[in-house]
């Protein structure tokens, strides 16, 4: 399983990339593994400003449907295209191509709270 150690990551599964003012966000390949075979991405907060924990989007996969949580308070700027006719892309490319939305980061010191790759592997025991 990879975790790469440029990212912070949540309890809930997310891993985030911090540039600047902007984070990218997506699932782990932890949770894509969990989920199996995923079939839809459904994220429609474009433009939406959403504070830390709350549902930006849902995945489906074969047999679950999962929220997908904000890991930062901050405004959805761009949601990956790629996604709606390659959902299978978060499975092959969790970290690359499957990443699923960009954020402006409204409070940095919430980046205080993510995890490191370390923290994250402790947490789902690996």
């Amino acid at each position: 399983m990879n975790f790469p150690e440029n990212l912070k990551y949540t309890k809930d599964h997310e891993w985030v990339l911090i540039e600047g003012n902007t984070a990218t966000i997506g699932i782990t390949d932890f949770a894509q593994g969990e989920l199996g075979d995923i079939v839809y991405v459904e994220i429609e907060t474009e433009g939406e400003t959403l504070a830390r924990e709350e549902v930006f989007g849902t995945v489906e996969a074969v047999k679950t449907v999962s929220d997908l949580f904000m890991p930062l308070s901050g405004k959805v700027l761009e949601i990956n295209p790629n996604l709606e006719a390659n959902p299978e892309s978060v499975n092959t490319d969790a970290y690359g191509s499957g990443w699923m939305i960009k954020i402006s980061v409204d409070n940095t010191a919430e980046l205080n709270d993510l995890l490191d790759s370390t923290a994250y592997k402790a947490l789902i025991g690996h």
